[in-house]
């Protein structure tokens, strides 16, 4: 937990952001008024049960999550997501756009984030029960695919670069990729890591697919602990001169460590 001390009486002026993954949940309260002060707290869940038992689980034993805010995020790590252009989106065709790219499962429902910074429609699927739990339990509840977030804030923060970028968000079981050209975003994409090892394989073939320059374009990472990160770091420095450490909240004055922050909450928090 970061900042134990923040006052949960009056959080009607307060936004909850929860993070749901299958690796486990955690929450942020933030008052954009009051932006030295963030509260987060991560939960375990039982890996043996589904995410709609661990959901249930969360909202009945937290006592946090149980007191009205001003707003509820509600974001979802996962892989199962897709890119539309937004000019081609239509709402009836959520499904049939889903399903073209990703194979059909049972009981999910597609949500979608539209982007209008990236000028894209996020795609997501979210599990019924856990949606109807969710849902319920925060009638007034935003929900965004984890990526999405990240995608909109890069987006405005690369708006007047002329550089390209590689961005690249690190999880135990996956790695978030955003790339621009020149301010423009070229590709988000997640790709099924676990190790440093692949980590690398994957960033140097995308700066070489990219044609980008090791002296002078930029690569920026977040995630993992601080040595199997910067071991990593150490390898990659072998073919790229400039990588950089991703930190949002280092922009606002805010009082907790940002490592314990996951970056699409940073991301989501920053764009507030």
């Amino acid at each position: 937990m970061s900042n134990k001390n923040i006052e949960l009486v009056h959080t009607e002026s307060d936004i909850l952001s929860i993070r749901l993954s299958t690796n486990g949940f955690s929450f942020s309260i933030y008052n954009p008024e009051r932006k030295e002060n963030l509260y987060f707290q991560t939960v375990s869940v039982n890996i043996q049960h589904s995410m709609a038992a661990n959901v249930k689980n969360f909202l009945a034993n937290t006592p946090e999550l149980n007191i009205p805010y001003r707003q509820t995020n509600i974001l979802i790590h996962t892989q199962r997501y897709t890119i539309v252009p937004l000019e081609l989106f239509e709402d009836e065709q959520m499904e049939l756009l889903f399903y073209q790219n990703l194979p059909k499962q049972n009981n999910e429902i597609i949500l979608c984030n539209i982007l209008s910074k990236s000028n894209i429609v996020i795609l997501f699927s979210i599990d019924k029960l856990t949606h109807v739990f969710l849902s319920e339990h925060f009638s007034h509840a935003r929900f965004f695919a984890s990526i999405s977030p990240q995608v909109e804030y890069l987006t405005i923060k690369n708006k007047s670069e002329n550089q390209h970028k590689i961005y690249a968000n690190f999880h135990e079981s996956d790695m978030e990729i955003c790339c621009f050209d020149n301010g423009k975003l070229q590709l988000v994409n997640t790709y099924n890591v676990t190790n440093n090892d692949d980590r690398a394989y994957y960033l140097l073939n995308l700066w070489k697919q990219f044609n980008f320059d090791s002296e002078q374009d930029e690569l920026h990472l977040t995630g993992l602990d601080k040595n199997e990160r910067n071991e990593l770091i150490s390898f990659l420095r072998q073919f790229i001169r400039k990588i950089f450490i991703i930190n949002p909240l280092s922009e606002k004055p805010i009082s907790p460590s940002l490592e314990d922050i996951p970056f699409d909450i940073q991301s989501l928090l920053t764009c507030e």
